[in-house]
């Protein structure tokens, strides 16, 4: 097992992405410095160990930068193995299928226009946002998890955006549970995993931070 000093974060505590790594590392019983970071002032240390993106989270491992928070929990998944399930499935279907949903999580999971914009686009941003979550619930059917009976890869992918869920029905005015309640039961479902739940931040303190957000786009 790695010690802190080898094995460093850099992240900003709102960070879905970010949130994602620290519940790899918790789910593999990994001991990390964590370096809180803060967007509008790149630290010296961000920027050297990602030249490219500039972006966070990055993983450090014996000095060397991990990118790309659904890289780094690949990675996470390969260095640090356990008795336990891994993250990603061993089965290359399955595997296929948890790269799948990970990258849709990626590519369509948005609710910043629910609280950027007002009136019928706001509405159409609240729709769009329902019919992605049923989207999800399809793929969870009866399945505890996205992907089966184990929590892994594509559930770390998506469980960090829960957190905002609360500033979401505060803003746009909406009841995710009763638009979709088994994603809501899977959300709930996950917050049972100790990684999740000290991982992710208090969802008050997420609106706070949208509230503040909005001040500055002048909502």
């Amino acid at each position: 097992m790695a010690s802190s000093n080898d094995v460093v974060l850099l992240n900003f505590w709102a960070s879905p992405f970010g949130e994602r790594v620290e519940i790899a590392l918790a789910e593999k019983g990994v001991h990390y410095d964590y370096k809180e970071e803060d967007w509008a002032d790149k630290s010296s240390l961000l920027l050297q160990m990602n030249p490219v993106h500039k972006k966070l989270p990055v993983l450090i491992h014996h000095g060397k930068p991990i990118c790309e928070s659904n890289i780094i929990v690949q990675y996470i998944d390969e260095t640090w193995q356990t008795e336990d399930p891994p993250l990603l499935p061993s089965d290359p279907y399955l595997k296929a299928q948890a790269r799948f949903w990970a990258d849709f999580v990626d590519n369509k999971v948005n609710f910043s226009a629910i609280w950027r914009t007002k009136g019928e686009e706001q509405e159409r941003a609240k729709k769009e946002f329902i019919d992605l979550l049923k989207v999800l619930e399809e793929q969870l059917g009866e399945k505890p998890y996205l992907i089966g009976e184990s929590f892994g890869y594509a559930d770390i992918a998506l469980i960090p955006f829960s957190c905002w869920f609360y500033a979401v029905e505060i803003i746009g005015k909406m009841n995710i549970e009763k638009e979709c309640p088994k994603f809501i039961e899977w959300v709930k479902r996950c917050m049972e995993r100790e990684s999740v739940s000290k991982s992710l931040p208090d969802p008050h303190k997420i609106y706070e931070y949208v509230l503040e957000l909005m001040k500055k786009l002048g909502n």
